[in-house]
């Protein structure tokens, strides 16, 4: 069955080749005409071809599903002691990544399962239509491969995070968590990931063990993503590049170097606003890195200790405000970018072929994401052809 959506005030297809010849491709009183799960046709809406079906948007603005390319969504407990004394100015001494561990070893696979598919629900209802997650709360082999099971029965886009931190299992001898990050717990967590991830940082693996790791993953079959380049200054993003990852994420502290290496590589720079804004960090400079030419994406991070938000829209508000974004750059890094940071090219876009992921705004215009930071614009979501929400 087809189905024509019309009247849609603004539309981001995300084709420059389409509409007004930006990088969105906005075509103003557009519509869409959807075919099973792909879109089949986008115009002017009084050029529309008949379909089965007619949706009328009501002169409101649509844009394409939000693609969160990164998130830890497996995971039990939260940490909101330690947030409420991060935010009260006190410190803090319990264990950060440590407790989310223990709580999610302690969990069972349904509870886990519920509250991945809860945070999952609240994402959809916001517009996100395709999400990457992560393992990296288990830290043994396990725990990390049930975690990916989990994940890997709700979306295609699974990252084996074995190398979050050092597991307090092995505490006293780093050595020997490499060498099972990239053994035995590969082996079992390889047959339910697309990805491979690292936390390149002082205090938890440095160049030489991100390199170690990453590699291994590649002689599996999965593809790198490195968390990079957070906290300080470091090897991280030099290494992404170097081992062609598909996306170098955080990226808030770079060298000149760093971002030559982003901008003549094809490593994507995932920006992570939820996290500055949780933690009081540092801002990310979008604009040094879109001015010299790298593809950036823009995603929630979602996860109970530094960035406990499923909402796109949010850090697109913050991206704007905060790291020097414009709200054309940011949709387009929310959706087209964090298609790029996953290497695909059926999601983040509404064309011809491309899937009939879609959310209506009930706004005339995409920029209503960032000129009104915490309203609930997203009025309706469809998924492969589908409304869901």
């Amino acid at each position: 069955m087809s189905t024509v959506i019309t009247h849609i005030a603004a539309l981001v297809t995300n084709d420059p080749s389409l509409g007004d010849g930006s990088p969105l491709g906005l075509i103003q009183d557009a519509a869409v005409v959807v075919d099973g799960d792909r879109v089949a046709w986008v115009g002017e809406s009084g050029a529309a071809p008949a379909a089965d079906n007619r949706v009328d948007a009501g002169g409101r603005a649509v844009i394409p599903g939000f693609v969160d390319s990164h998130s830890h969504l497996v995971f039990a407990g939260d940490r909101t002691e330690e947030f409420n004394a991060r935010m009260s100015g006190r410190s803090y001494s319990a264990g950060g990544i440590r407790t989310t561990v223990a709580a999610t070893r302690a969990a069972s696979d349904a509870e886990l399962e519920a509250n991945l598919t809860r945070y999952l629900d609240e994402a959809l209802r916001q517009g996100t239509t395709t999400f990457e997650t992560k393992s990296g709360y288990g830290l043994t082999v396990e725990d990390e491969a049930r975690a990916l099971r989990i994940a890997a029965a709700h979306t295609d886009e699974v990252t084996y995070l074995g190398a979050h931190i050092v597991s307090p299992d092995h505490a006293d001898d780093p050595a020997a968590y490499v060498d099972l990050v990239t053994g035995p717990m590969l082996d079992a967590c390889a047959p339910y990931a697309r990805w491979i991830d690292v936390f390149c940082e002082k205090g938890a693996f440095d160049g030489d063990q991100a390199r170690a790791i990453l590699t291994a993953g590649k002689a599996k079959g999965l593809h790198p993503r490195i968390h990079a380049n957070q906290l300080s200054y470091g090897p991280g993003v030099q290494l992404a590049v170097e081992l062609d990852a598909a996306s170098a994420d955080h990226c808030t502290h770079l060298t000149d170097a760093d971002v030559d290496a982003l901008a003549n590589g094809a490593t994507v720079a995932t920006l992570l606003p939820g996290a500055e804004f949780s933690t009081r960090a540092r801002w990310p400079d979008a604009r040094r890195l879109l001015d010299a030419g790298v593809t950036v994406a823009l995603s929630t991070d979602c996860n109970p200790g530094s960035s406990f938000t499923s909402s796109v829209p949010f850090c697109i508000a913050l991206a704007v405000r905060d790291m020097g974004m414009t709200p054309d750059e940011a949709v387009w890094s929310a959706t087209a970018g964090g298609a790029a940071a996953l290497r695909r090219e059926d999601i983040g876009r509404l064309t011809p072929g491309a899937y009939a992921d879609l959310a209506v705004l009930d706004a005339p215009s995409h920029v209503h994401l960032a000129y009104r930071p915490g309203v609930p614009l997203v009025a309706e979501v469809w998924r492969r052809g589908t409304r869901v929400a």
